[in-house]
């Protein structure tokens, strides 16, 4: 890992007014978090076109932009692969997404969750050429990828567009480090074999890897190390690994994340070998591999939220507490149960965990329906 490792503010998660409504940021929330982040000399601000439906950049612009000198803080935000449609949609979505946040550069611009299905988009709207020109006239100090598919194609890619990528962004934790499905550790070698920055997302896997049970955490603990710790650590302790995002909700989870990288310990052999040993355990416990993203909330025609039932789901076959199932009914009567579901298959896609999402809602109606 190199000494200049940064802990990132991923902006996707954000605490919220009413929880029913991703775009109901609580501004005052987000701001206090920013000023205690940058107070920790940490400056590295990650966001999409798609987080919390835009109001993700208008949070940074009012909470950040508008308070702190440009050359403080570094923003990188993503074009919304799915929703091209043509070469001109790459121009029109950087617009609006400089507009949202009220700047005229970013420091790192990416294609949004390039995956077998959207690299097709991505290429027919001639993106990758498009970023270039981003960096060649200093719109976007950085361009590369956010990538979320098997290590082969990603190989394929680099190989193509090597010019292109500057900076990849890969999931990765230790839960998913032998994945046969995300193949972390597969993406990052593949990374550091064409010399490509990595910035590091979902590190604790949208909370997996910090509920957990607690004869779980025991061991953590007796290793000498808190569940987000071990998380943080395995993630950047990697050579390749310049920045890791977390996606904080409040400032108690922003103190817990700083602390882990002031200063950063690199993790030791035997560390790193206990964390791998403990993925294997913690797997048994976890019925639906979700990263809670809620990419598939938009896809779905139904309304329903796919992400909370899942997590209901997991909690309900590691925990079984009566409570989840007073918790399912006021969730599917405010939005839509999980029955609702017609196998339409469009929010599979845009799944980066690529869950087959309608046979995982039959288990979650089994279960609580």
């Amino acid at each position: 890992m190199s000494d200049d490792v940064m802990f990132g503010f991923g902006a996707m998660r954000l605490d919220l007014e009413d929880e029913n409504n991703p775009s109901s940021i609580n501004y005052d929330d987000v701001t206090e978090m920013i000023d205690y982040y940058m107070d920790q000399g940490f400056n590295y601000f990650d966001t999409s076109y798609a987080y919390h439906n835009g109001a993700s950049e208008a949070a940074l612009k009012i909470g950040l932009v508008e308070r702190y000198p440009r050359e403080s803080f570094k923003i990188a935000d993503k074009i919304p692969t799915w929703a091209l449609t043509s070469e001109e949609d790459n121009q029109k979505f950087v617009d609006i997404m400089l507009e949202r946040l009220g700047t005229d550069f970013f420091d790192v611009l990416l294609i949004h969750n390039i995956n077998e299905s959207f690299l097709q988009i991505a290429e027919n709207c001639n993106s990758f050429n498009y970023i270039k020109k981003m960096k060649e006239e200093g719109i976007a100090k950085k361009i590369g990828i956010s990538y979320h598919d098997r290590a082969d194609l990603l190989e394929e890619i680099l190989e193509k567009y090597g010019d292109a990528i500057d900076v990849v962004q890969l999931q990765l934790n230790y839960l998913d480090w032998e994945s046969k499905l995300t193949e972390s550790r597969k993406n990052y070698e593949i990374c550091e074999k064409y010399g490509k920055e990595v910035i590091v997302m979902e590190p604790i896997k949208g909370g997996t890897l910090y509920n957990l049970p607690d004869n779980i955490k025991e061991k953590f603990q007796d290793k000498g190390m808190t569940l987000v710790e071990a998380a943080l650590r395995f993630a950047a302790s990697h050579e390749n690994v310049k920045v890791v995002l977390s996606g904080v909700g409040n400032l108690q989870q922003m103190k817990e994340n700083c602390e882990v990288f002031k200063p950063f310990e690199p993790m030791s052999e035997e560390e790193n070998k206990f964390v791998l040993s403990m993925a294997n355990e913690i797997k048994e416990l976890i019925a639906i591999d979700c990263s809670y993203c809620g990419y598939c909330l938009k896809e779905c025609p139904a309304g329903i939220p796919i992400p909370d039932f899942f997590e209901l789901y997991n909690s309900e076959k590691m925990y079984s507490l009566p409570s989840l199932h007073a918790i399912y009914g006021t969730t599917a009567a405010a939005n839509a149960p999980a029955s609702a579901c017609t196998e339409c298959e469009s929010c599979m896609a845009i799944c980066t965990q690529k869950l087959n999402i309608p046979d995982l809602l039959k288990d979650v109606v089994d279960c609580f329906e």
